[in-house]
Order: C-alpha cells, then sequence, then structure tokens
C-alpha cells in the first residue's frame, strides 16, 4: 500500500492525538461512553425471552444468531428513569467482555468519538447519577461531558452482577426450555441495512485510527464493497481490533504497481488518454511520489506518447530520505517493458533514466496538505494518496485542482478512488484503466 510521507507524519500525530475510541449513548438524558474495544455491535430489538426468577434489570435472554444472552437493561441496574421504547424497540449495545457475551439496554445509541487518553479525567461523584466505582473516567467532547462506564466491572461477571444474581442457568437450557417461535422473535427487528451501517461506521473510525486512513465521498464507495467481502471472510466478527487487522481490510486498496514503476501495458492504457496532437509545455503534478518509480514512470509514458513537448513533472513528497535518493534510481532494466528501453542509459552504478528524463521530474520535499503554488496543469496523477489526508483538506485539493487543471486535463487518481465534485469530470476508462479529464 502507498503512504505518502505526509500521511506517516499525520498518523504519528493522530495517534498521539486519538488513541482511545468510545461508542457513546444517553442514560436518562446524560451522555455515556463504553471503550469500543468492548463493543461488539450495536442492534435493536422489540422482544425478548422471559427468565423467571432473574433480578428486575434483566430483561431477558436474546438469541444472537443462535447465541443466547443476556440483556441488562441499564436504566433499571442504575435505578435511573427508563424512557419509553418507540414502538416497544429497545437500543441495544453488545458487549465482548472478557468471559462472556452480554447485551445492554440504553436510551439510544449516539456516534462513536475518537478522543486522546490523556483528556480523560478521574471520575467524580458529581459528574453522574452512577457509583464511582462503575466509571472509569470523564471527558469533555465538543461541549459534550461523557461519563466512561467500566463495563467490566459492572458486567464482568455474567453469574454476578453488583452481587446479584443476572442468570443462573445455561444458555443451553434457556435455549431448549424456550419455543421455537419466541426464540426467533428475538431476532433484531432492524434491517440488515440498518447494522451494516453501523459495522461499516465502526470500521471508518478504527481505519482512522490506526491507518490515518479517511472514510470520504473519494472512496466509501470501495468500503461499502469491501465491507462485503470482509464479512465473508470473517463472519460476523468483522470489526478491526488491532493495525494488522486494518492492514489486511485495506490491502486491496493498492492500485497497481504501487511502490514500482507501471508496467509497458498498464502505462500505454494511461498514455491513450493523453491528446495525440499536444504540442508546447505539458506540466504534470504527482504528490505523494515516494521514492521516485511513478514519476519515472509517466514521465516515460507522456515522452512515449507525446515526444515533442516540453515536459515538466512536480514531484512532491515530505519522506525526506525518499525524496532525495529519487533521482539517482539504479533500474533493473530485466523487470521493465519495452517502454522504457529508449529512456535508460548505463550509468557508473547501472542502468539509469536518460537526462532528458531525469530533467523533466523536479523532486521537492514537500507537504500535500499546505498550499501548493502550482503551474496549469495539464495532468495529475495522485493515486492512493488523497485518501490518507483529512476530508477538509480533501475538499481543498480538489477545489485547487479545478482552479489549476486546463480543460481536458487528465487525473489519474487511485483504482478505487474517485473525484469529490464528479460533476467537474469525466470519467474515461480503457481495459480496467481509469481516469478523469476536466471538463
Amino acid at each position: 500500500m502507498k503512504h505518502v510521507s505526509l500521511k506517516e507524519t499525520k498518523n504519528l500525530k493522530d495517534q498521539t492525538r486519538i488513541d482511545f475510541k468510545m461508542v457513546t449513548f444517553t442514560l436518562a438524558g446524560k451522555d455515556y461512553g463504553i471503550d469500543i474495544m468492548k463493543v461488539k455491535e450495536i442492534s435493536k430489538a422489540s422482544k425478548f425471552t422471559f427468565v423467571p426468577n432473574a433480578a428486575p434489570f434483566v430483561k431477558g435472554v436474546y438469541n444472537l444468531r443462535g447465541d443466547i444472552i443476556s440483556v441488562i437493561d441499564m436504566r433499571i441496574f442504575f435505578n435511573l428513569e427508563a424512557e419509553e421504547a418507540e414502538g416497544n424497540t429497545e437500543n441495544m449495545i453488545i458487549l465482548r467482555l472478557d468471559s462472556h457475551v452480554l447485551s445492554v439496554i440504553v436510551d439510544s445509541i449516539d456516534k462513536v468519538i475518537g478522543i486522546s487518553s490523556e483528556t480523560i479525567q478521574p471520575p467524580h461523584p458529581l459528574f453522574g447519577d452512577i457509583n464511582i466505582k462503575y466509571i472509569s473516567g470523564v471527558v469533555e467532547n465538543e461541549g459534550r461531558l461523557y461519563v466512561i462506564l467500566d463495563v467490566e466491572r459492572i458486567l464482568g461477571d455474567e453469574e454476578q452482577v453488583d452481587g446479584r444474581t443476572v442468570e443462573s442457568r445455561s444458555a443451553s437450557s434457556i435455549s431448549s426450555a424456550a419455543p421455537l417461535s419466541v426464540q426467533e422473535s428475538t431476532v433484531s427487528t432492524t434491517g440488515n441495512a440498518v447494522k451494516e451501517d453501523v459495522d461499516i461506521g465502526f470500521i471508518e473510525e478504527t481505519l482512522i485510527t490506526f491507518l490515518s486512513f479517511y472514510s470520504s465521498p473519494v472512496n466509501q464507495e470501495w468500503i461499502r464493497s469491501r465491507f462485503s467481502a470482509w464479512k465473508k471472510q470473517k463472519g460476523e466478527d468483522v470489526q478491526l481490533a488491532n493495525v494488522q487487522d486494518a492492514e489486511a481490510y485495506l490491502s486491496p486498496f493498492a492500485s497497481p504497481f504501487s511502490g514500482s514503476y507501471w508496467n509497458s501495458d498498464f502505462a500505454e492504457k494511461a498514455a491513450s488518454f493523453l491528446p495525440a496532437d499536444h504540442t508546447g509545455n505539458f506540466y504534470i503534478w504527482n504528490p505523494g511520489c515516494e521514492s521516485g518509480y511513478e514519476s519515472y514512470s509517466v514521465a516515460c509514458l507522456v515522452k512515449n506518447r507525446l515526444p515533442d513537448v516540453h515536459l515538466r513533472i512536480i514531484a512532491h513528497d515530505n519522506d525526506l530520505i525518499r525524496i532525495s535518493t529519487a533521482p539517482g534510481l539504479v533500474v533493473n532494466q530485466a523487470s521493465l517493458g519495452s517502454l522504457y528501453d529508449n529512456f535508460l542509459t548505463e550509468g557508473s552504478r547501472g542502468k539509469q533514466f536518460k537526462k532528458e528524463i531525469k530533467d523533466a521530474i523536479l523532486f521537492e520535499y514537500h507537504d500535500i496538505t499546505h498550499d501548493n503554488t502550482l503551474p496549469k496543469l495539464d495532468m495529475v496523477v495522485m493515486r492512493d494518496t488523497v485518501s490518507y489526508i483529512v476530508p477538509d483538506r480533501q475538499q481543498h485539493i480538489f477545489n485547487t485542482l479545478e482552479e489549476v487543471m486546463k480543460p481536458g486535463g487528465l487525473l489519474i487518481l487511485g483504482t478505487h478512488e474517485q473525484p469529490i465534485n464528479p460533476g467537474a469530470w469525466e470519467k474515461v476508462e480503457n481495459s480496467g484503466v481509469v481516469a478523469y479529464k476536466k471538463k
């Protein structure tokens, strides 16, 4: 996967700034949060199997795709006023604790919030109507005060909750005792699409946390299609628990030949979008160029297609080591196609690109998120780059492109990316290679 140096720097900053995610919800009009790593999923349900002789706060048991789990009404547990559920449908947060899975009922479920753990303050009795021993901390976010619950302390023992019996019978005995029609009625009444939206929302938040990958109109179509394949692979346990999970989720995102020279077939398909009669200056911007493989590939395909143009490629990256070594790359010609044959020469250290190609590329240490002074551009190659930039800067970059690209200018994004403002672009395609022409 291509990581423009901007992203690598931002990733370190973001991990320092945002290292705790919580699912937020309300109880009796106050805001609460639970560590997202304890949350398996959220759902809605209207009917539960009644459990005789259970504590008052035990709503019953719930058939979670064949697993019978206890359902705890948090409002009754904490002696809070309970809102009347609309249509008798309850909001449930299904928790995966160290020893078991169970569900809790809350008034409403809000959203996922990312914060820095350094901003979490110690619990204090004044912060809520809940016993301080059940609170892991409090935090303010966007003008709202959240009480973070320690669900392991509250619900860590399925047999005993705060010294009160939740359910003494085994799940198998409950399952066999409940009529089949009752078990089936406990299945969530919410459509699969609603649950999928929530699951995807959790994944989008954790991709930001682990890899600084931002969901936006640039890539949301791919994220949703990728979720379908991910769910088939992982079953119901779809959430991303660590960096390795996030990398596995994004592994198909990388465009062909990311981090390497483009092969001749791919380059020729991309070159087919260029005008055959262009003369004079030809300006290209290549942000996120990394070690320069992409920049050299683009230079060769343009000069092969338009040999008489005066080519200038502005290649940006903020990885100083990579950008510094790019001008002196040594080429393994055996790994390249015929496209490159006319642009290579024998150097003291092996095959290198000829002077006309090297002179055409200006490698600069630069951060794409900063304002860019650019000439009127004929082409922009920005593959797998913009998805790692915060959405407001993504919008800024596309606004800049609308201003600086010439009519008919060619934009090449990642295979799984598209422009934020599609109305400004005409999509063109050649055997699976896609680009966008400025209208």
